[in-house]
């Protein structure tokens, strides 16, 4: 489908984004649905990505990692759907975890990059997922060695003497 043909009905979809930095080189389909806005790109080297605007803020659905002491956490806001919707589970071959709906309107891989440091196995029984507040928050249980390394750490920052501001010698400054 050519950038400027029709997608739905008295709807045309005209790139201006530029082909020179990997980015898609038009939406090949737009959709409207529950006050969302969303776009399906379809780049050059045959990848595809699909990004869902809110209509009210113009915001894509945010993704960001908050930790607890004994838990990674994910958050991803913007997503209405309700928790039957979504599917959250551990593809251990390509080491991510992966968020999926029911409904083909949001899928996402994500690693975890704590434990590829430690090399560490996914473990599905550490996964967990609730929805609130059109907020979907993915939790994992940390393993004991992370708990351990992470213990292990806080006790050699309590050993450091902190600097005085002035008394540093930082080169950026």
């Amino acid at each position: 489908m050519a950038p400027d043909e029709a997608i739905g009905p008295q709807t045309r979809v005209q790139s201006r984004i530029p082909r020179d930095r990997g980015i898609p080189v038009y939406p090949d389909h737009l959709a409207l649905s529950l006050g969302n806005h969303k776009i399906h790109y379809l780049f050059e080297d045959g990848k595809e990505m699909a990004e869902e605007y809110n209509l009210k803020t113009g915001q894509l659905p945010v993704f960001m990692r908050k930790d607890t002491l004994s838990s990674f956490q994910w958050r991803i806001r913007n997503l209405p759907y309700p928790k039957e919707v979504y599917s959250v589970s551990v593809e251990k071959e390509q080491r991510c975890c992966v968020v999926r709906t029911t409904n083909k309107k949001y899928y996402k891989k994500f690693s975890i990059p704590d434990l590829d440091r430690y090399q560490l196995p996914l473990d599905a029984a550490a996964l967990s997922f609730t929805h609130a507040n059109n907020t979907l928050i993915i939790t994992y249980q940390k393993p004991k060695e992370i708990l351990a390394a992470e213990k292990q750490l806080q006790k050699e920052l309590k050993m450091i003497k902190a600097a005085n501001n002035e008394d540093c010698n930082c080169k950026t400054q």
